[in-house]
Protein backbone atom coordinates (compact mmCIF):
# COMPACT_ATOMS: atom_id res chain seq x y z
CA UNK A 1 0.00 0.00 0.00
CA UNK A 2 2.74 2.24 0.76
CA UNK A 3 4.27 1.85 -2.44
CA UNK A 4 0.99 2.64 -4.50
CA UNK A 5 0.35 5.80 -2.00
CA UNK A 6 4.63 6.80 -3.15
CA UNK A 7 3.51 5.81 -7.18
CA UNK A 8 0.50 8.26 -7.08
CA UNK A 9 1.80 11.21 -5.19
CA UNK A 10 5.07 11.14 -7.66
CA UNK A 11 2.63 10.55 -10.55
CA UNK A 12 0.59 13.95 -9.25
CA UNK A 13 3.96 15.62 -8.51
CA UNK A 14 4.69 15.17 -12.38
CA UNK A 15 1.61 16.22 -13.55
CA UNK A 16 1.87 19.13 -11.17
CA UNK A 17 4.70 20.14 -12.86
CA UNK A 18 3.88 19.52 -16.44
CA UNK A 19 1.01 21.63 -15.91
CA UNK A 20 3.00 24.89 -14.27
CA UNK A 21 5.37 24.63 -17.22
CA UNK A 22 2.60 24.47 -19.61
CA UNK A 23 0.72 27.71 -18.11
CA UNK A 24 4.15 29.55 -17.71
CA UNK A 25 4.73 28.52 -22.09
CA UNK A 26 1.47 29.83 -22.68
CA UNK A 27 2.28 33.17 -20.14
CA UNK A 28 4.95 33.64 -23.06
CA UNK A 29 2.67 32.85 -26.12
CA UNK A 30 0.09 34.77 -24.90
CA UNK A 31 1.23 37.90 -22.67
CA UNK A 32 2.66 40.76 -23.31
CA UNK A 33 3.53 41.09 -27.30
CA UNK A 34 6.91 42.42 -28.46
CA UNK A 35 6.52 46.42 -29.15
CA UNK A 36 9.24 45.76 -32.39
CA UNK A 37 8.85 42.30 -34.83
CA UNK A 38 7.63 38.76 -33.25
CA UNK A 39 6.31 38.73 -36.94
CA UNK A 40 4.15 41.76 -36.70
CA UNK A 41 3.50 43.04 -40.18
CA UNK A 42 2.66 46.48 -40.61
CA UNK A 43 -0.83 47.83 -42.74
CA UNK A 44 0.89 49.88 -44.72
CA UNK A 45 4.28 52.02 -44.99
CA UNK A 46 5.08 55.28 -43.57
CA UNK A 47 3.27 58.24 -44.78
CA UNK A 48 5.44 60.93 -46.25
CA UNK A 49 7.79 63.12 -43.69
CA UNK A 50 7.00 66.54 -42.82
CA UNK A 51 9.60 68.53 -44.15
CA UNK A 52 12.81 68.37 -41.98
CA UNK A 53 15.03 71.67 -41.63
CA UNK A 54 18.27 70.99 -43.81
CA UNK A 55 20.62 70.50 -40.90
CA UNK A 56 18.74 67.04 -39.63
CA UNK A 57 17.92 66.12 -43.30
CA UNK A 58 21.73 66.13 -43.50
CA UNK A 59 22.84 64.61 -40.06
CA UNK A 60 26.13 62.71 -39.62
CA UNK A 61 24.87 58.44 -39.40
CA UNK A 62 26.68 58.26 -35.95
CA UNK A 63 24.37 61.03 -34.85
CA UNK A 64 21.57 59.29 -35.12
CA UNK A 65 19.30 57.61 -32.78
CA UNK A 66 16.17 55.05 -33.12
CA UNK A 67 16.28 52.96 -29.55
CA UNK A 68 13.29 55.27 -28.83
CA UNK A 69 12.64 52.85 -25.86
CA UNK A 70 14.46 50.33 -23.56
CA UNK A 71 14.89 47.09 -25.89
CA UNK A 72 13.75 48.55 -29.42
CA UNK A 73 16.29 48.20 -31.90
CA UNK A 74 19.54 51.01 -33.08
CA UNK A 75 18.11 50.74 -36.38
CA UNK A 76 14.77 51.99 -38.20
CA UNK A 77 11.82 50.09 -36.66
CA UNK A 78 8.05 49.64 -36.93
CA UNK A 79 6.38 49.48 -33.84
CA UNK A 80 3.26 46.77 -33.51
CA UNK A 81 0.90 50.12 -33.29
CA UNK A 82 1.98 50.92 -37.00
CA UNK A 83 4.27 53.85 -35.92
CA UNK A 84 7.82 54.09 -38.29
CA UNK A 85 10.69 55.36 -36.05
CA UNK A 86 13.21 56.54 -38.37
CA UNK A 87 11.38 57.82 -41.41
CA UNK A 88 12.00 61.32 -40.72
CA UNK A 89 14.65 63.14 -42.85
CA UNK A 90 11.86 63.93 -46.03
CA UNK A 91 12.76 64.32 -49.68
CA UNK A 92 15.79 65.84 -48.99
CA UNK A 93 18.21 63.74 -47.39
CA UNK A 94 21.05 63.68 -49.60
CA UNK A 95 21.89 60.21 -48.55
CA UNK A 96 19.42 59.11 -50.55
CA UNK A 97 19.49 60.88 -53.48
CA UNK A 98 19.21 58.91 -56.92
CA UNK A 99 20.60 60.65 -60.46
CA UNK A 100 18.27 57.99 -62.22
CA UNK A 101 15.79 56.64 -60.23
CA UNK A 102 14.31 53.31 -60.79
CA UNK A 103 17.09 52.66 -63.54
CA UNK A 104 16.27 48.79 -62.89
CA UNK A 105 13.24 49.38 -63.57
CA UNK A 106 9.80 49.20 -60.81
CA UNK A 107 9.17 46.07 -58.45
CA UNK A 108 5.90 44.23 -59.80
CA UNK A 109 6.12 41.37 -57.38
CA UNK A 110 3.77 42.88 -54.79
CA UNK A 111 3.61 45.28 -52.34
CA UNK A 112 2.64 46.17 -48.78
CA UNK A 113 0.98 43.48 -45.57
CA UNK A 114 -0.36 41.41 -48.44
CA UNK A 115 2.84 40.29 -50.10
CA UNK A 116 5.56 38.40 -47.62
CA UNK A 117 8.44 37.15 -49.21
CA UNK A 118 11.18 34.88 -48.05
CA UNK A 119 14.74 35.71 -48.38
CA UNK A 120 16.21 33.44 -50.74
CA UNK A 121 20.13 34.28 -50.07
CA UNK A 122 23.11 37.14 -51.00
CA UNK A 123 23.40 40.13 -48.57
CA UNK A 124 23.54 43.23 -48.45
CA UNK A 125 24.64 43.86 -52.24
CA UNK A 126 22.49 42.07 -53.69
CA UNK A 127 20.12 39.13 -52.20
CA UNK A 128 16.75 38.05 -53.87
CA UNK A 129 13.38 36.21 -53.33
CA UNK A 130 10.93 35.21 -55.62
CA UNK A 131 12.90 36.02 -58.65
CA UNK A 132 13.84 39.81 -57.93
CA UNK A 133 17.02 41.39 -56.90
CA UNK A 134 17.56 43.90 -54.57
CA UNK A 135 20.67 45.96 -52.95
CA UNK A 136 20.34 47.59 -49.66
CA UNK A 137 21.65 51.45 -49.32
CA UNK A 138 24.72 52.17 -48.56
CA UNK A 139 23.76 54.51 -45.67
CA UNK A 140 21.48 51.77 -44.19
CA UNK A 141 24.26 48.74 -45.13
CA UNK A 142 24.77 49.07 -40.93
CA UNK A 143 21.24 48.04 -40.04
CA UNK A 144 21.13 44.78 -41.61
CA UNK A 145 23.58 42.56 -39.21
CA UNK A 146 21.17 40.71 -37.89
CA UNK A 147 19.01 39.82 -41.20
CA UNK A 148 19.13 35.78 -42.47
CA UNK A 149 19.98 36.35 -46.12
CA UNK A 150 18.21 32.96 -46.55
CA UNK A 151 15.51 32.19 -44.37
CA UNK A 152 13.71 36.06 -42.79
CA UNK A 153 10.51 36.98 -44.02
CA UNK A 154 10.02 40.63 -45.27
CA UNK A 155 7.55 42.73 -46.82
CA UNK A 156 8.20 45.67 -49.05
CA UNK A 157 6.59 49.04 -49.23
CA UNK A 158 7.12 51.98 -51.29
CA UNK A 159 9.14 55.13 -49.99
CA UNK A 160 6.83 57.96 -50.30
CA UNK A 161 9.95 60.00 -50.05
CA UNK A 162 12.70 58.78 -52.17
CA UNK A 163 12.16 58.29 -55.53
CA UNK A 164 13.96 55.12 -56.77
CA UNK A 165 14.10 53.40 -53.56
CA UNK A 166 11.74 51.05 -52.17
CA UNK A 167 11.67 49.77 -48.07
CA UNK A 168 12.75 46.48 -46.95
CA UNK A 169 10.92 45.25 -43.82
CA UNK A 170 11.98 42.66 -41.76
CA UNK A 171 9.31 40.80 -40.29
CA UNK A 172 10.71 38.80 -37.32
CA UNK A 173 13.10 41.77 -36.50
CA UNK A 174 10.92 44.35 -37.17
CA UNK A 175 13.68 46.62 -38.85
CA UNK A 176 13.34 48.08 -42.15
CA UNK A 177 16.44 49.40 -44.64
CA UNK A 178 16.09 51.12 -47.95
CA UNK A 179 16.47 49.29 -51.26
CA UNK A 180 16.71 49.58 -54.62
CA UNK A 181 15.06 47.00 -57.05
CA UNK A 182 17.78 45.41 -59.30
CA UNK A 183 15.66 43.31 -61.75
CA UNK A 184 14.54 39.73 -62.34
CA UNK A 185 17.44 37.69 -60.68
Amino acid sequence: MKKLIGLVTMFLLVCLSAFAQGKAREGQQHGSKPEVGGGYIPKRGPAPAKAAPHAAAQAPAENRKFNDKAGHPEAPHVHTNGQWVGHDTGRNDANYHLDHPWEHGRFTGGIGKGHVWRLGGGGPGGFWFGGFGFSVAPFDVGFVDGWLWDSDQIVIYDDPDHPGWYLAYNARLGTYVHVMYLGPH
